[in-house]
């Protein structure tokens, strides 16, 4: 299995930037071929100081191999995503992929 973890940002002066983000991943990037689980949400506080709050929205997508993560990469979907919903509704993000 192939893990890839995204923590997105949004811009705070695009108060629905999270839900924006949000749908267009449904839409977009959950139908993409490979993607064996696909979980997308905001964060959740916590008030352990060890959680990590600084982030609005986080993606958990889990792929049969890293392959399939790298075709999942470069598919149309993925780009239009990109271009469309990520660009606009986001300042900043991080990405943890692991095996």
């Amino acid at each position: 299995m192939f893990s890839h973890v995204v923590i997105f940002w949004t811009d705070p002066a695009k108060p629905q930037a999270a839900d924006d983000l949000i749908a267009g991943a449904e839409r977009y990037l959950k139908p993409i071929p490979g993607v064996m689980h696909f979980h997308i949400g905001r964060m959740a506080p916590s008030p352990r100081p060890v959680v990590d709050q600084t982030y609005q929205v986080a993606l958990n997508i889990i792929f049969p191999s890293q392959k399939a993560q790298d075709e999942y990469q470069i598919h149309p979907l993925h780009v239009e995503f990109v271009e469309k919903v990520f660009k606009p509704a986001c300042q900043k993000v991080v990405v943890y992929d692991f095996e």
